[in-house]
This record gives C-alpha cells, sequence and structure tokens, in this order.
C-alpha cells in the first residue's frame, strides 16, 4: 500500500556528508512512524532517526549531533541530512514507515564513507 523512492546515496571520504530522500506514494502525515534504518556489513538492522506521531524524533546515540532528519509533507518525503561521516557510517540505509502497525521498507539505500 506504500511505496517509496530513495535518492542519495554513494561513496563519500570521512567527514563529508550526503542527504538521503525517501518520497512515499502515499501522504506521509497521517503514519504513526516514519524515518531511516540502517544495515552495515556484519551488523542487524538498527534505527538510526525517526518521528513519531506525537512529534518527538529520536536518533541513535552514535549519529547525534551530525545527522538530521526531516520531511515535506506536500511532497510525501523524508530526509537524511548525514555531515561527518565516518567510516563506521558505511551501511545500507532504508526509509520506512509504520502505519495502522504495518511496517513499509524501502529497497535501500548504499553508503559508503571511506578513504
Amino acid at each position: 500500500q506504500v511505496q517509496f523512492v530513495e535518492s542519495g546515496g554513494g561513496s563519500v571520504q570521512p567527514g563529508g556528508s550526503l542527504r538521503l530522500s525517501c518520497t512515499a506514494s502515499r501522504a506521509i502525515d497521517s503514519f504513526y512512524s516514519m524515518g531511516w534504518y540502517r544495515q552495515a556489513p556484519g551488523k542487524q538492522r538498527e534505527l538510526v532517526a525517526r518521528i513519531t506521531s506525537d512529534g518527538n524524533i529520536n536518533y541513535v546515540d552514535s549519529v547525534k549531533g551530525r545527522f538530521t532528519f526531516s520531511r515535506d509533507n506536500a511532497k510525501n518525503t523524508l530526509y537524511l541530512q548525514m555531515s561527518s561521516l565516518k567510516p563506521e557510517d558505511t551501511a545500507v540505509y532504508y526509509c520506512h514507515v509504520l502505519k495502522n502497525y504495518m511496517n513499509y521498507w524501502g529497497e535501500g539505500l548504499l553508503v559508503t564513507v571511506s578513504s
């Protein structure tokens, strides 16, 4: 019922920046939760940043102060601005929404941070 178009992944040097975007096929203002997850090589998928219906934005500790989540309801789009990137940020990043207890996932964006 909800599909995504994701863009913005790529390869950067440590300290660089990337901006990920995720456009949903449905209005995002009615979703219970929306945000980004990532899965690094050999690791389990983890929450990176999300916003819930109460307006709270949560970040995993490792990205606080470096990543910023935002959204544009008119464009049905979620963003993740990533700055001061570190090699440990290398992962596949997934857009995610939770609506009526159903999870919807993007295909994933590869982000590689290396010298």
